[in-house]
């Protein structure tokens, strides 16, 4: 079984409390016997997948594999050309630099539901979404990425794995993907 769940903000990605206000996985009624495949920490939103496949879960997980994660981040001013380019060639973070990927600025940029907490606005700061796309998943990798090219992250969704797109589900509810989506999830 696969399922996708559209993450809100302050849910970890895991079943278990951890002794902060953010609410664990099991307050949303999966089934037994899933667990989360890859994570998003507490302060990012979308798209996550949960299996009772242990093999799926290795196969979409293993860095052998470079499976396509794509993730909208609103940052705070407008990056250049120079700022998206470094992020795609990779960037050196915590001694290690990460893999190539795509960086670019959407356009027209994205209407998004508010968060609840909403994030912070400064008038003297202006913001925009840019979409990056990564073959890795290293922890608040995005994060880090986005602040060591001057474009602190303020908002972090990932919107599709592989070529499956988070679509219209809504915040906090999740669905049993069918064979078709499957099959995208795994391209």
């Amino acid at each position: 079984m696969l399922l996708a769940f559209n993450k809100p903000y302050g849910v970890l990605s895991q079943f278990t409390p951890d002794g902060s206000p953010n609410k664990p996985l099991a307050e949303f009624g999966f089934p037994q016997g899933c667990y989360s495949i890859g994570r998003l920490d507490a302060d990012s939103e979308g798209l996550l997948l949960l299996s009772d496949e242990p093999a799926l879960t290795e196969r979409l997980l293993h860095p052998r594999h470079g499976h396509r994660r794509i993730y909208w981040v609103q940052v705070e001013r407008l990056p250049g050309r120079e700022a998206l380019d470094q992020l795609a060639k990779g960037i050196l973070i915590q001694g290690r630099k990460t893999l190539p990927a795509r960086a670019w600025l959407l356009e027209p940029q994205p209407e998004v539901p508010p968060r609840d907490p909403p994030i912070r606005f400064r008038k003297s700061v202006p913001d925009c979404w840019i979409g990056i796309e990564l073959a890795e998943g290293k922890n608040r990798q995005v994060r880090r990425m986005t602040a060591a090219v001057g474009h602190p992250t303020l908002r972090l969704m990932r919107v599709q794995i592989g070529e499956f797109p988070l679509g219209c589900l809504p915040a906090g509810k999740w669905k049993q993907l069918s064979e078709q989506e499957r099959a995208l999830v795994l391209q």
